[in-house]
């Protein structure tokens, strides 16, 4: 008798004898990899029996990342940065076409409300960390129309750097540090593939860290810096730059909610078991809340992300680091918070939900970060599963308690032959048929979509 996953690899044959669409399998991946070839345009993965489809089709694309809006608001856009300048991929012909072909340029985000695509300059040759504003090199903020292509200016900051726009499109978000701090010392660069800073550090015993864990050295360094650091916001209609928050802690992953104009949410960066990560803010400054607090030592709470109503934040929970996994949530109405258990392997470098926050995605690990999953290199789809009281009975104290669960995770992507250090920011697509990617599993980067559904 065939075993299920037999009978899905069957019926997998007869579908690509059907429809003529061939499916490479690993070997031929790697071999594509190996040879510079451009990777497959679309395939069914023989793991998960899970169609995937390359949407980019100029190497070198990547999505935005995974807490930054990249889509239109009628949901038919999917907004990525490829080496051109910046791109728009129909989600219905799956066809990618340029919308701004200007390459030194750092893509921000698209609106909520318009069809307008933010994005700043840089200079000839710079990298995202150079779009930063200082008093003889002030920062312009653009924006280009998805369906014109016309370029307009929408402000012009003298120091610091923007990171989101709140839901109306009225104000930008951004943040400044007084003084340059480098994360590297005699910076080694950022790899080209990645975008990632590569990272070099030695331990204790004089030998050279991971590059995970020198990362962690270099982060402590930052924050122990103690730079006094100031968040703002800038009204769009008129310039006026309001100071919301200043602090010597190192401000940093800031974003808009999506639903309320005047709600702030941002972390305090460094190690995450040496900082309160979570904090909320209104943008009068008014309202500071600290979203999560520590219970043990080693307790890690970060990745932070708003659900699509703007009601909850989630964020990937660790208790304690490296050992026990969750995807936690705290309710900003009623204070209640859930949480759902993962698996080792099933730890995520990022999470995120569906838009009616029914199931949720994560885009798996390498061994070298938190985790060290052992087979950790897969996107995965997650079905959130409440554990109930027994029999109903319930404790008198039961509203007041986290709720628990965990999640039934299914793999949809074999990720194997993909470099973590380019983070896959997964997202699902407005109509949640599918969950859309970056990766170098190729090669060059390009942006996915795995179907979820199975063919």
């Amino acid at each position: 008798m065939l075993d299920r996953r037999q009978v899905i690899k069957a019926s997998l044959v007869t579908l690509a004898a059907s429809t003529g669409v061939a499916r490479p399998t690993m070997a031929a991946a790697a071999k594509s990899n190996a040879t510079g070839e451009s990777s497959p345009e679309n395939w069914v993965d023989d793991s998960t029996g899970h169609r995937i489809v390359r949407l980019s089709s100029e190497p070198g694309t990547k999505a935005l990342y995974f807490n930054q809006n990249g889509y239109t608001p009628e949901g038919d856009i999917l907004i990525v940065h490829s080496p051109s300048g910046i791109s728009g991929i129909n989600l219905a012909t799956r066809e990618q076409k340029p919308i701004l072909e200007r390459p030194n340029i750092k893509l921000l985000f698209t609106g909520r409300k318009t069809r307008r695509v933010y994005f700043t300059k840089l200079q000839p040759g710079g990298t995202d960390s150079d779009a930063e504003a200082t008093p003889d090199k002030p920062l312009t903020i653009e924006a280009v129309d998805v369906d014109s292509g016309e370029v307009s200016d929408v402000a012009t900051i003298t120091r610091g750097s923007i990171a989101s726009i709140n839901c109306d499109e009225t104000l930008l978000l951004g943040s400044f540090a007084e003084r340059e701090f480098s994360l590297q010392p005699g910076s080694k660069g950022r790899d080209s593939k990645t975008g990632q800073t590569k990272y070099a550090a030695t331990g204790p015993d004089g030998k050279p860290l991971s590059y995970a864990d020198a990362k962690e050295v270099r982060m402590d360094d930052r924050l122990e810096a103690k730079i006094p650091m100031e968040m703002f916001t800038v009204d769009v209609a008129n310039g006026e730059v309001k100071t919301v928050h200043r602090a010597t802690d190192w401000l940093n992953h800031l974003q808009f909610s999506p639903t309320d104009p005047n709600l702030i949410m941002f972390c305090h960066e460094g190690p995450w078991h040496k900082v309160d990560r979570i904090w909320t803010i209104r943008t009068d400054g008014s309202d500071l809340t600290k979203i999560h607090t520590r219970m043990m030592n080693m307790e890690i709470a970060g990745h932070e992300f708003f659900a699509p109503d703007g009601k909850k934040i989630w964020y990937d929970l660790q208790t304690p680091r490296g050992e026990d996994f969750w995807l936690a949530s705290y309710d900003q109405e009623t204070g209640k918070r859930q949480w759902f258990h993962l698996q080792r392997n099933e730890w995520s470098v990022h999470f995120n939900v569906a838009p009616d926050e029914s199931v949720f995605a994560g885009d798996g690990g390498n061994e070298d970060m938190v985790a060290h999953a052992p087979d950790g290199k897969w996107i995965y789809l997650f079905k959130p599963m409440p554990i109930p009281d027994v029999a109903g009975i319930k404790a008198r104290n039961a509203a007041d308690l986290v709720s628990p669960g965990y999640l039934d995770a299914e793999k949809l992507v074999n990720m194997e032959g993909h470099d973590y250090r380019l983070e896959p920011n997964i997202t699902f697509t407005p109509d949640m048929k599918g969950i859309v990617f970056s990766s170098n599993m190729h090669g060059d980067p390009h942006v996915y979509m795995v179907l979820i559904d199975r063919p």
